[in-house]
């Protein structure tokens, strides 16, 4: 985002940063990571976040911290003259002037275009130094440029990488090292693939002499290749129908790894196998106390209170894909049993609270031992937002998230800076944490081929 060709302070790097509401509500640090240059921030701005900050949810707590930051700042100084920030740099309100001058087709007064007017309206009162938009809103970048402003994305908390981690690699390896893999469950790695390969990656090696014989590994803790055997038994009734099921399932099953990352598309079976899993590891291996599935509520709007009945009837609704797969796996098939017992219903769970079926809201200020914690669609999350939930986790806690980042209902975050993704890259060198990239649908043929064709 920042010019570093010539030396900090000078009149040709330093700029002036003006902020759009969305940028402090998406990360409330923000005031923090613009380094030497100055921060401004429009009135109107100001006046969004005061309608945030009683909402009872990640924005309006997000607003209130922006709230309490610019006071603390206010108490050093008049902040429409300017206060001096940490990193060297200029903050200050601006209140521009009544005389609003945009083009033809900006007449409203409306709070984009009152923020508009005073970018402008800076850019006019400073000719020598560069006056930049920061926003997450497109449409006020694409806005600003047919003014002419200079307007950037909020780069700070966004994912540049040339190809999203899968946490899965393929090598060509010789049949003797295969034969040793399958006959030690274990193989050390060479010199070249442990520069590649981050801590818990898979791994498929094929024989380029022998097109039949190929194996599935995984890079431990311990730095060695473990040979990745198909099941024996179910998994609450099921069983990986594919290599990047299997691999997920070692993940999910491995007590070692306590944070675990599940990305797919619909139907690859990422949310219904981390819950079969964890039904597994908490009431038929006692190894949790609880399972908690969380989701964050997004679709159609977040106030619960429009909806009718109490709270499990108000939540019904924003739940029921985490209720159809525990009614999936608490049912019974052609072929038999879902789980050893088919006559058990999830409802008594529930009742017990040995299983909690929440809003993520709910989640915040916990903390959590001993549990398995499921959120499911964490793509609509923030990384603000995935770091409050991940911090809950107590002593014996496993975290899975699970979601599409292509699949976003949350205006604050897109593909590139969501919280799932962030979890994806941040953790991939930790011996904690997994991640595994599901692409092949096995939901049904229909569904997979709607994956690919619409």
């Amino acid at each position: 985002m920042f010019d570093t060709e010539t030396p900090p302070g000078s009149p040709r790097t330093r700029r002036t940063f003006c902020l759009d509401t969305n940028v402090l509500l998406y990360d409330p640090n923000a005031l923090a990571v613009f380094e030497e240059h100055d921060l401004v921030i429009p009135i109107t701005v100001i006046e969004e976040i005061d309608r945030f900050k009683k909402d009872l949810n990640e924005t309006g707590r997000n607003a209130r911290w922006v709230s309490r930051q610019l006071d603390g700042y206010r108490r050093e100084g008049r902040l429409a003259e300017g206060v001096e920030l940490p990193s060297g740099g200029v903050l200050r309100v601006h209140i521009p002037s009544d005389d609003i001058r945009l083009p033809t087709g900006f007449s409203e007064r409306t709070n984009d275009n009152m923020i508009l007017w005073a970018v402008m309206e800076l850019a006019e009162q400073n000719p020598s130094q560069t006056v930049v938009l920061v926003t997450r809103d497109t449409n006020m970048r694409i806005k600003a440029d047919a003014i002419g402003i200079l307007a950037e994305d909020y780069e700070h908390c966004h994912i540049e990488v040339d190809e999203v981690y899968t946490g899965i690699a393929e090598f060509e390896e010789s049949g003797d090292r295969i034969s040793e893999l399958y006959q030690d469950g274990f193989l050390e790695p060479t010199q070249d693939q442990s520069k590649v390969l981050s801590p818990n990656q898979f791994v498929v090696f094929r024989n380029p002499n022998n097109t039949k014989q190929s194996a599935l590994a995984r890079l431990d803790p311990e730095g060695r290749f473990r040979l990745i055997s198909r099941q024996k038994e179910s998994v609450w009734g099921l069983f990986g129908r594919n290599k990047e099921q299997l691999f997920a399932l070692d993940l999910l099953l491995d007590d070692r790894i306590q944070v675990v990352s599940l990305m797919g598309v619909a139907g690859t079976g990422k949310t219904l196998l981390a819950i079969a899993a964890g039904l597994k590891r908490t009431l038929e291996d006692s190894k949790y106390r609880r399972m908690v599935v969380a989701r964050p509520i997004f679709p159609l709007g977040r106030d619960l209170g429009f909806l009718p009945g109490d709270l499990s009837e108000k939540l019904n609704p924003w739940m029921k894909p985490i209720f159809d797969n525990l009614e999936f796996l608490f049912g019974s098939d052609d072929e038999g049993a879902r789980r050893p017992d088919k006559d058990s219903n999830y409802q008594y769970l529930l009742d017990t609270s040995v299983l909690q079926v929440e809003p993520l809201t709910y989640i915040r200020g916990r903390s959590m031992p001993y549990q398995y914690i499921l959120v499911d669609e964490a793509q609509n999350l923030t990384p603000h937002e995935v770091k409050t939930v991940i911090s809950r986790a107590g002593e014996g806690t496993k975290v899975v998230l699970t979601g599409d980042p292509y699949q976003i209902d949350n205006p604050y975050v897109d593909a590139t800076s969501n919280g799932l993704i962030h979890v994806v890259e941040r953790f991939k060198e930790s011996n904690i944490a997994g991640h595994v990239t599901l692409s092949k649908g096995e939901r049904s043929e229909l569904a997979e081929l709607a994956t690919r064709l619409l």
